[in-house]
């Protein structure tokens, strides 16, 4: 999504951009201080800075009948997970909340960076661990079971895409700044997957290993039409997920979906 901006193949007008890359657990605890003008986060920290950015109507991740994955050693049940720990990625991470909305209510964890998940569960430092990015193509290699597909469950539920991660701006850039903004993102969000081939090779200098053939298949997942634009489906999704984090209780105060024009 960042290619088109990095190669120089969109017009970015009055804008400059310096690619700023953390995890997305680190971008969330950002968000909350509005340190970014424009960041990805999950869409789980979205209500707690409703305040401070908007959602831009491109960018996001979303996992149609796939998603975050709970592995173990061996072959778990849902009642298994509800007495166990489970090693995490971030308490503000999307896939973090789907999880309790799965389990029906709190559960006990432990936060570990995401890319450590995988060895956690394999060393049985932890009895099952929560993927999130390439790890969910991954596990098996590793000779972990597949507990639950959140994303999976989540279409069996809904009928709707998993929205995971989402890019927000912020406000106080202005709604004039704002819609010029969010029109050179788009840009070079349809010139990476115009441009396919070369955007996944800049792409791969921060693929953590991944081979060529599954960094295609990734990017496949989780870069496509609803990237691009949202559109009816997806802004379903995103109500819907965030209208069953309202009903369990999981944000502060009720939320306001508000993406720039």
């Amino acid at each position: 999504m960042f290619w088109g901006l990095s190669a120089g193949v969109v017009d970015t007008g009055d804008f400059s951009f310096e690619h700023v890359l953390e995890d997305i657990q680190t971008l969330n605890e950002w968000a909350l201080e509005g340190r970014l003008e424009v960041t990805a986060i999950s869409l789980h920290a979205y209500p707690f800075v409703q305040d401070r950015y908007a959602i831009l109507p491109h960018g996001a991740s979303m996992g149609s009948g796939y998603g975050p994955i709970v592995v173990s050693t061996e072959p778990l049940t849902r009642d298994d997970l509800k007495e166990i720990e489970i090693a995490v990625p971030g308490r503000m991470t999307t896939a973090f909340l789907v999880l309790r909305m799965y389990l029906g209510g709190d559960y006990r964890f432990r936060e570990v960076p995401f890319d450590q998940i995988i060895d956690e569960v394999k060393s049985g430092h932890a009895q099952a661990g929560l993927l999130i990015h390439e790890g969910q193509l991954t596990y098996e290699s590793h000779g972990l079971h597949n507990v639950v597909d959140l994303g999976e469950w989540w279409l069996l539920e809904t009928g709707l895409p998993l929205p995971l991660g989402i890019n927000v701006a912020r406000r106080d850039l202005g709604d004039d700044m704002l819609h010029d903004l969010s029109e050179v993102l788009r840009a070079s969000i349809a010139a990476g997957l115009e441009s396919r081939d070369e955007a996944l090779s800049y792409a791969l200098q921060y693929g953590r290993g991944l081979d060529r053939r599954l960094a295609d298949r990734f990017v496949g997942m989780y870069v496509n039409r609803l990237t691009e634009d949202y559109g009816d489906e997806g802004r379903e999704a995103v109500g819907e997920l965030l209208r069953r984090g309202e009903e369990i209780g999981a944000f502060e105060r009720p939320v306001r979906v508000d993406f720039v024009s």
